[in-house]
Formats: C-alpha cells, structure tokens, sequence
C-alpha cells in the first residue's frame, strides 16, 4: 500500500509530507502491494498505545472475563489505540491471579481488536494515605514473591506494576521485578525525595498519573515529581482528559521533561464509551457526570478518566501541546517505556504497518490500519 498526501509523523522532524509504504503487515522502503490510500489533509501517525487504562463500553479489566477483554479490545482499535496494557485494581492475590491468567489466555488466541501487548499491576503495592479510588483492604506491602507468582501466572506478560516506595521493602522489590522483566511505576505514594529517588536509582522507570494519588511538588519538599525529573530514566504519565490536570499543567510538565519522556494516558474506566450513571470499580461504585467520575459519595475522589486515549491526545492539542509532541506521548514513547518500540510506536522502515490518519482540522479519525489490515471506521 501506499498512502499519498498526508502529513506523515516523524520522530525527529514531527511532520513531513512525503508518501508511505506498506507490505503486508509491515512499513517498507518504497514498495507495496499497488493499492493507494489518500491521505489529502491528514496527518498519518502510528497506532495508538495505551498502558494504562482500566477498562470501557461497560467493560472492565479487573473482572477478567474473556468476553469483557475482546470487547475492550475492539473498542480501543476503533479509536485507533492500536496497542494495550490494561490496568488492574488492588485486588486479593485470587483475582489478580484470574487477571493476568486471562491476560495469557486472550494472547493466545489473538482474537482481533487491539493487540494486549501485556498486563499492568496498578496495586496492590500502594499506600493507604493515596489510594485514591483503590480498595485499601486489599492494599499489601511490596512482596517479590506473589509479584514473582503473578508474573507465572501471566505467561511473562505482566509489563508495569506501580509502587508506593516509601512500603518496607520497596527498593528490593523494584530490583526483582526488573529480573522478571516487569517496568516498576511509583505511584499512588506518599513518599519524600529521598525515597523516590532510592526507588528510581533501584531501576523504577516511570511515575503513574503525576500529580494524582502523590503530594505536590514544593520548593523544600520536591518529593516524587522533582525526583522524577532529575532521573532521566523516569517517564512520567499525564492523564490529559481535561479534569485530572489543569493545562498550565501540562504545558508546564511537557516543558519540565521533555517531549522524549512524556507518557500520556488515558486512565479510563468502564464507563468509557457508556452513558452518565453509576458503575462498579474496584469493589466499589463510582457515579459518571459527563467527562467526571467520582467515588460514588465522595465527589472529590476523582476514580479515573471516561475519555479514551484519542480524546486525550486531542485534548493535550487543545491544551496547547504541539500535534507532533502528543502524537509522540501517545506511541513512540510509551512503547519504549514497555520495551515494544522495536515493532510499535513509529512509522520506520520494518516496524509494524499500525497507522491512523487523521483530519488536520479537527483530528477526528479518518482510517485506521492494523497491521497491514485497514480497519472499519
């Protein structure tokens, strides 16, 4: 295939008219298998990457059903999130267990939909103080050994699992973890500089949903944000769906870090793609009002987004982060951030053949392509 006319996304230069091709499922030089895509006024960008999200059309990762998980599948790849890693909740170890076992079954299978590129541990590793929407009863301290039996249980596919540092323990765990090939988020914390900064030394590579579920950045108590910033090693994620995080913010925090590091997220929960009402999260219930949900009973307990990550990424433009900037945050760079950028994540030559078009206007979608296949929009 080649697809003509459209402004096509580069990591280093950000857009470039120029044609691109395909053959089969992959990007190739400047051949493919005759058929010609127009992409007059769109920019072309690779597929989506979400990893973390929890859940959508009424659908939930923590309920581990294979049905629930194809359903979310779908539903990603219609809006052009070409590659998942759907967040669990803090959990007794049986479910967690049911989760990454259902995880392992639908890779399998390759079923259709989003490819779920592995699993991510959102608890139970967290503090009590920044739960946020978590079920603190099944909060545990870090422990290697049920991270090691869940990993077993996921066929290898657990990526991420977030960790408060400040729990007993925590700097021996990111090291294990790492040996079992799992990335360590630090999040859902109250920890100072100092035990951040042990935890990201340890190998801890990213920090969930900055500034949610952590205390502030200030200027005697920099704690996990400012150690975020001086490892370079850290990606941090920003969820940008216009309620979690002012847009001084996320101007300010593109700046901070730099678009090479800046991960933006989704978070989003069942009630992504649903009506306004209440639903199940977590052993506990949350109420939607249009883009805002809250624990049911508590409204200033925000629990997650219902924005997907393309309404994100449109949301971060609006928001005044360059197109090329958040097209990055949204791929290459959580790709990288998961070890999948060698095949996801940008339009080089040899990569996987997941691309999305999208109108320059208004950056609604106006094709998808996954793996080579075009996709029905």
């Amino acid at each position: 295939m080649r697809i003509t006319g459209g402004q096509i996304f580069d990591l280093e230069h950000g857009f470039s008219a120029r044609d691109l091709y395909t053959d089969g499922a992959l990007i190739s030089g400047a051949s493919g298998d005759g058929a010609i895509l127009n992409a007059d006024g769109c920019y072309v960008i690779p597929g989506l990457v979400d990893v973390h999200f929890h859940g959508c059309v009424g659908e939930d990762f923590s309920d581990a059903t294979p049905d629930g998980l194809q359903k979310m599948a779908d539903y990603e790849l219609s809006q052009g999130v070409t590659y998942i890693c759907p967040a669990g909740m803090t959990l007794p170890e049986d479910q967690l267990t049911a989760i990454c076992k259902n995880t392992a079954a639908h890779r399998r299978q390759n079923t259709g939909g989003a490819e779920v590129v592995g699993a991510h541990l959102e608890g139970p590793f967290l503090c009590m103080a920044k739960k946020g929407a978590q079920n603190g009863d099944y909060l545990h301290d870090p422990d290697a050994a049920m991270l090691r039996r869940l990993q077993e249980a996921a066929e290898g596919c657990v990526k991420l699992v977030t960790l408060a540092p400040e729990q007993p323990g925590a700097v021996e765990f990111v090291k294990a973890a790492a040996e079992m090939g799992i990335h360590v988020s630090v999040g859902h914390t109250v920890a100072n500089y100092e035990a951040a900064k042990a935890a990201f030394d340890a190998g801890a590579d990213h920090a969930t949903h900055l500034y949610n579920a952590m205390p502030p950045l200030a200027h005697r108590d920099p704690g996990v944000i400012g150690a975020a910033y001086e490892s370079p090693c850290v990606k941090p994620e920003l969820i940008c769906d216009g309620i979690h995080i002012h847009p001084s913010v996320v101007r300010l925090t593109f700046g901070l870090f730099g678009r090479e590091r800046m991960i933006i997220i989704s978070d989003s929960l069942r009630a992504t793609g649903m009506p306004d009402g209440e639903y199940p999260f977590g052993g506990q219930m949350i109420e939607v009002h249009g883009n805002r949900a809250t624990i049911l009973g508590h409204p200033e307990t925000l629990a997650g987004s219902v924005t997907s990550l393309m309404g994100c990424l449109r949301q971060a433009v609006a928001f005044g982060i360059p197109v090329a900037d958040a097209v990055r945050a949204c791929t290459y760079n959580p790709a990288q951030s998961i070890g999948i950028d060698n095949r996801a994540g940008s339009l080089d030559v040899g990569k996987e053949a997941s691309i999305v078009l999208l109108d320059e206007t208004d950056l609604s979608i106006r094709a998808i392509i996954f793996k080579g296949q075009t996709v029905s929009v």
